[in-house]
């Protein structure tokens, strides 16, 4: 606990709650440790806040106890499931960022279009309220197929039950760390099954978007039924019925906030608009570097030199 309590720190020192808590450290972390070891633990409620990345999203903060916990959760199991996921998942991943995702795409792009001499369709997917629909029975059965503890199902579960939709046991918070490698677990059933079942090759996922190439349209066009009744009948998820298309890599995919061409890729042009409102109102040094940053990904030296990052 003290471990993850170092962990957890990392640029919240200076918040109010994390300070009151800090001050009887020692107290209350003996404390969540009895309440744990004699199974008295309950999870607290959240506080909700609203946020725009670029749309909107419904956060719910757990307190500084509870959060801790997830830390103590999240170290123990990570590593686990890591070495069980696929290699093309990429969200909340060390080392699987949305650049390495951005760079996959593109190789998978150019082995299926043969270097760019053949035509290459893009089935892109987009799961519907993917968090707020994660069924909590569903989540525990998978994870009894990983764990053997019960006291560690048990603990999880509080975790899990903490929080609900407007639906009795479905949804998971965005703002927990255990939900980041929980949706993970969750969809690594999807992920077995394109792979196993469906032999997909060209296949890869961040969160809750996923695209899968092929050179043949009508291959995309039959297998996509079969995703629909994967997720429905075996995870309670559905797609978006408005984000889900096929599209040839010639005429520009979109994909993690960038449309991908053969030889080149763009910002997407709600994010252009996001960073070029949020850079006229004289915007943190860590904000300019994380901009610059995100640009370094694409084909974007014109819009780095109308927002005077070019150096």
């Amino acid at each position: 606990m003290l471990l993850s309590w170092n962990s957890f720190l990392k640029g919240k020192r200076h918040k109010k709650d994390v300070i009151k808590f800090e001050a009887e450290l020692a107290t209350n972390i003996l404390d969540l440790h009895n309440s744990l070891k004699q199974k008295t633990y309950t999870h607290g409620g959240y506080t909700a806040f609203n946020i725009s990345d670029p749309k909107p999203r419904n956060i719910h903060k757990a307190s500084v106890r509870d959060r801790l916990l997830h830390h103590v959760i999240y170290k123990d199991l990570y590593w686990y499931f890591h070495s069980r996921f696929i290699y093309d998942s990429y969200s909340c991943r060390l080392e699987k960022g949305t650049h390495r995702a951005l760079n996959r795409f593109r190789y998978f792009a150019r082995k299926v279009s043969r270097n760019h001499t053949n035509s290459c369709f893009v089935l892109k997917c987009d799961i519907k309220k993917f968090f707020a629909s994660v069924d909590h029975a569903i989540l525990i059965k998978i994870l009894k197929h990983h764990i053997a503890d019960p006291d560690i199902i048990w603990l999880i579960n509080q975790v899990i039950s903490s929080f609900q939709t407007t639906r009795p046991g479905v949804g998971l918070p965005l703002g927990n760390l255990t939900s980041q490698l929980l949706v993970n677990v969750y969809m690594h059933e999807f992920d077995m099954y394109l792979k196993q079942e469906l032999r997909i090759k060209y296949y890869l996922r961040y969160a809750d978007d996923f695209v899968i190439l092929s050179d043949n349209r009508n291959y995309l066009e039959n297998i996509l039924p079969q995703l629909h009744t994967f997720l429905n009948e075996k995870l309670g998820l559905t797609l978006h019925e408005n984000k889900v298309y096929i599209k040839t890599y010639y005429s520009g995919v979109d994909f993690l906030g960038w449309v991908h061409f053969p030889h080149h890729r763009q910002i997407r042009t709600t994010t252009k608009r996001k960073i070029i409102r949020k850079m006229k109102s004289y915007p943190k040094r860590e904000t300019i570097s994380s901009y610059r940053g995100l640009l370094e990904h694409g084909n974007a030296y014109k819009f780095k030199k109308q927002l005077g990052l070019v150096e």
